[in-house]
């Protein structure tokens, strides 16, 4: 298992009037992050804000490709991006909810204390499958049908490829000291990582498959 530096490609805001990033998601256009008490969306072109949603938005953010859902404390809630419209919530897993992403249908919830990251229902909250970690747990997301997530302990984040079958780590990209990693989303070649009290979101290269 290789641990190789993470390349840090492009940094956004920080943005006016936000102080903290939690969970990012990407609906094909924009990046979308949450700020506390709302979710706000930007152009990864341009850097530019272009919305934002008055919802609380306390933790992770996900998008199935027409909705989105948001961790609001103990909830999960599922947004109409075009309206805002709460449309529906499900309980996060006992002990709340950091990160999180869709896949395969379902939603994987990260608990950042529990060092834990779940396959849930949708629309029950029903815990499906279980990952563990040996890091605390932040963001999580899929893409090219690799599961990555995002640690953050002290003052070190690390981003990690795992098994989603058996957790096991397969590669990690270690950020550099001090810059942690809060919220995470992959695009292609690049993810995209929440950086807590920074109020940034960056840009890191992603890996070549294998």
């Amino acid at each position: 298992m290789k641990t190789s530096p993470a390349e840090i490609l492009q940094e956004y805001g920080p943005f006016p009037g936000i102080d903290n990033v939690a969970g990012v998601t990407f609906d094909g256009e924009n990046v979308w992050f949450a700020s506390g008490d709302k979710i706000n969306a930007f152009d990864p072109k341009s850097g530019k804000a272009v919305r934002s949603i008055d919802v609380a938005a306390h933790a992770g953010t996900a998008f199935d490709g027409k909705h989105l859902f948001q961790i609001a404390e103990d909830r999960i809630h599922k947004i109409d991006p075009k309206t805002g419209r709460v449309l529906g919530d499900i309980p996060t897993p006992d002990g709340g909810a950091a990160g999180m992403a869709w896949a395969e249908g379902t939603l994987w919830v990260a608990q950042h204390r529990a060092r834990k990251i779940h396959q849930i229902d949708p629309e029950t909250g029903k815990i499906l499958r279980t990952i563990e970690s040996n890091r605390f747990v932040t963001g999580v997301t899929w893409n090219d049908g690799e599961l990555w997530h995002a640690t953050w302990e002290g003052d070190e984040s690390e981003l990690r490829h795992v098994d989603p079958d058996t957790g096991e780590i397969l590669q990690k990209l270690a950020m550099p000291p001090g810059v942690l990693v809060s919220g995470l989303e992959a695009d292609g070649d690049r993810f995209y990582c929440g950086g807590g009290r920074s109020g940034k979101v960056r840009a890191v290269r992603r890996p070549k498959r294998r």
